[in-house]
């Protein structure tokens, strides 16, 4: 078992199956010795677990909830980066996290919700998973999902 997998474990976390594009691009990219992944969605088995916009009020997606699913997000990017790449344990820095959230006009926890990705990023990988970030709100996202991440790393 590699380092990076006994982490996982450890935190009981399970990389998914890489989920297929819903278009015409590949889940993740090398060049020059970084991966590039696509933006990923919070897909489980399939599906959206929820869609929507992030907020406070009635009929939307509770920050807290997309804080999870921006986790979700980080961790179908991991399963893309590994099918490029081979073994996560390869990874040699988190480089740059986006993460998109569809908000509220109201909301301006886009922060907060990015958090998700990049707390499970540093519990995975320490301080390598330490990374620079932009967390963006924006008006609807593909699928009408409430949060989409996208991240690049570096490997040796």
């Amino acid at each position: 078992m590699s380092k990076i997998e006994a982490r996982l474990a450890e935190l009981g976390l399970e990389l998914p199956n890489v989920v297929p594009p819903v278009a015409a691009y590949l889940p993740a990219v090398i060049s020059n010795g970084f991966v590039y992944t696509a933006g990923q969605l919070p897909m489980v088995s399939g599906a959206l677990p929820a869609a929507g916009k992030v907020g406070d009020g009635h009929g939307l997606v509770p920050a807290a909830d997309a804080q999870e699913y921006a986790r979700t997000c980080a961790l179908n990017g991991l399963a893309a980066i590994k099918s490029v790449i081979g073994s996560l344990d390869r990874i040699t820095q988190v480089v740059k996290v986006t993460g998109f959230v569809a908000s509220d006009p109201s909301f301006t926890g886009q922060p907060t919700v990015v958090n998700g990705a990049s707390d499970v990023l540093v519990d995975i990988f320490g301080d390598i998973g330490r990374h620079a970030r932009s967390a963006v709100g924006v008006a609807v996202l593909p699928l009408d999902a409430p949060v989409e991440i996208e991240f690049v790393v570096a490997f040796a």
